[in-house]
């Protein structure tokens, strides 16, 4: 125990001089949880090898209370594997040390700060551990209790029961106060216990600061058969008199003055007291064997087929190819059609129901782990993720998104589930694909396309059938476009995708009838875009008209526009809120289909 405390002093000595140093941080959220952090890690409960932090047994320790970022820093800096001239660097520019932490550190499981979301990833890990490479590893998060009010956390609480992730376990750092004050509950462990016990996971109320208390906290976890939170109060700021549970303190690091005070209470320190981490057990992963399915199907040219279903049909086809590959969904498989891939690898399918944000960082987890996750819902409601999607973007994971009933053709269901914005919101992430088949041969490459790229990306669909134009001859690479259309006389180009091809290619066919010709273009890939073909068109034709089924702020008209930068860039999107109505009724209101593009061209000439 006497070493315990030693080590502890330590640690707030390093929170205390790194954050003063570099003159921000939160010391007061670190100090609060310095015994639990370091009774899980020096008590032999968790087990990482840090000489091979690849090492697939190794326990995962997820700080969702980012901010808590010294604390993470200084407890790798104990255990030898950072030196104090390294830790200093906290918070410069260059540093891998950031305010909350990112994957550059190699000792951060996730890049996390932004409340709520870190026991999502958790439970992605804890179902790759479990159910997928059968490994006994255990995964830790740390929460704060601030974001006890987040929805998503529950929804995380939710479904690590329904799957009892009994490898799951949660500390809970009830310091009593948030940024601006009191927490919601306060210092009431049972208002949390009761919640949290509701949902069907084991709770354990104790001293946070108590080193025996802890310890058997942690031993009764190891042993539950359903995931665990331990549920620890805390003293914000805690060993250091004039910050314990002192308003005004968040976020605010000590001066040069208060820290010599501060060090005058922790006491002398030792240094260096490095520790050894228990390592796991050499294991290697068991991941299922599958009997590769059988199913092939091969679209006609002019078949109806919904892009919807190519991409159901297309990921149980590429599966041979991508063995790391897992589905999740929002409860809307049956629409979406991921229920294809569910009937024939049921082992690699992942029900989230409508919980969108926990399936994101459920996938944000497993491609931590190394899969690729492939996550589908309504285009709509993928939007409400969005902040889940933004830090998978820092979190350099590799998820493929796809988004179904998209836009107005939709039709009668109205405005709540037709996806208007999503374009515009995949586009703002930082080196994101954005991609927009238009029929079943075209979604099936891009979808393998997709797996085989490393990053973010995102795929539309069409909830209504579309005829099939392309031949399996033809390849759709990121960044390219189809021509489908040309002569050297056209008057101008039209550029669609999606639908709207469908729409443009009736108009091209009317509009020749009347002596117009037009050039139509297939931007099935939205961003990267295939600037020169644009670039060429625009140069050979009178202008360029977009015609998409989104909003137009963020979407293909704005995206042409940017890259070939010229005012003969027309755009038709939706520009009036939709309603419900047939699909054809609403691409004519929203001056988006055959009939709009006609006359648009009949004003330009």
């Amino acid at each position: 125990m006497k070493d315990l405390i030693e080590l502890s002093k330590l640690v707030r000595y390093y929170i205390l001089l790194s954050t003063t140093r570099a003159g921000s941080g939160h010391p007061t959220s670190c100090l609060s949880a310095v015994e639990l952090m370091v009774s899980l890690v020096v008590g032999g409960f968790f087990r990482f090898d840090p000489d091979n932090i690849d090492n697939p047994n190794n326990d995962r320790l997820i700080f969702l209370k980012g901010h808590a970022a010294p604390l993470l820093y200084s407890l790798w800096t104990v255990a030898g594997k950072l030196s104090e001239e390294e830790l200093l660097t906290l918070r410069k520019f260059g540093s891998p040390l950031e305010g909350h932490p990112v994957r550059t550190f190699p000792f951060s499981e996730a890049a996390t700060g932004s409340l709520g979301q870190g026991l999502a990833i958790g439970v992605g890990m804890a179902m790759n551990g479990k159910y997928i490479e059968k490994l006994p590893y255990r995964v830790f998060v740390l929460l704060g209790d601030s974001e006890m009010a987040e929805g998503s956390v529950w929804e995380a609480i939710q479904l690590a029961a329904y799957y009892n992730l009994n490898n799951l376990i949660g500390i809970i750092d009830v310091n009593k106060l948030g940024q601006r004050g009191p927490t919601m509950y306060g210092h009431d462990l049972e208002a949390y216990s009761k919640r949290i016990s509701a949902f069907g996971w084991k709770t354990i109320p104790i001293d946070g600061h108590d080193f025996n208390q802890n310890f058997k906290a942690y031993e009764e976890a190891l042993k539950s058969n359903t995931p665990t939170m331990i549920i620890a109060k805390t003293v914000k700021g805690k060993g250091v008199s004039f910050l314990e549970d002192a308003k005004g303190r968040h976020g605010v690091a000590l001066t040069e003055e208060e820290f010599k005070e501060a060090m005058k209470e922790v006491g002398p320190v030792n240094k260096p007291v490095h520790f050894s981490i228990k390592k796991p057990e050499l294991l290697g992963p068991s991941e299922q064997t599958f009997k590769i399915s059988n199913f092939s199907r091969e679209y006609k040219k002019g078949e109806m087929v919904a892009t919807r279903r190519a991409y159901g049909e297309a990921i149980v086809k590429i599966f041979s190819q991508f063995p790391k590959l897992v589905v999740l969904d929002a409860e809307v498989s049956n629409s979406t059609f991921s229920e294809i891939f569910k009937k024939h690898y049921p082992e690699r399918f992942f029900e989230c129901f409508v919980a969108e944000q926990n399936m994101v960082g459920m996938a944000v987890g497993l491609a931590l782990r190394g899969k690729i996750p492939f996550v589908s819902s309504f285009a709509a409601f993928l939007t409400r993720a969005f902040d889940f999607i933004r830090m998978a973007q820092y979190c350099e994971a590799n998820i493929k998104f796809v988004g179904s009933h998209a836009g107005v053709s939709i039709g009668q269901d109205g405005p709540s589930q037709m996806g208007l914005e999503d374009i515009a919101m995949m586009r703002s992430i930082l080196h994101s694909v954005v991609l927009y088949p238009s029929d079943a041969v075209s979604t099936e490459s891009v979808v393998r396309e997709a797996a085989k790229h490393k990053g973010i990306v995102y795929i539309r669909t069409t909830r209504s059938a579309t005829p099939v134009i392309y031949s399996y001859e033809e390849e759709f690479p990121i960044g390219g476009s189809k021509t489908v259309r040309a002569s050297s006389d056209d008057i101008f180009t039209i550029v669609g995708a999606g639908i709207t091809l469908h729409e443009a290619l009736k108009a091209h066919d009317e509009l020749k009838k009347q002596g117009i010709n037009t050039r139509i273009i297939d931007l099935y890939s939205v961003k990267p875009l295939d600037t020169e073909t644009l670039k060429k068109a625009l140069l050979e034709t009178k202008a360029i008209i977009t015609v998409e089924d989104h909003f137009p702020a963020g979407g293909i008209g704005e995206a042409v526009k940017s890259e070939v930068g010229s005012d003969r860039v027309y755009s038709l999107a939706c520009r009036k809120i939709p309603k419900s109505g047939t699909p054809e009724e609403l691409l004519d209101y929203e001056e988006i289909s055959a009939k709009a593009i006609i006359k648009k061209i009949l004003d330009l000439l």
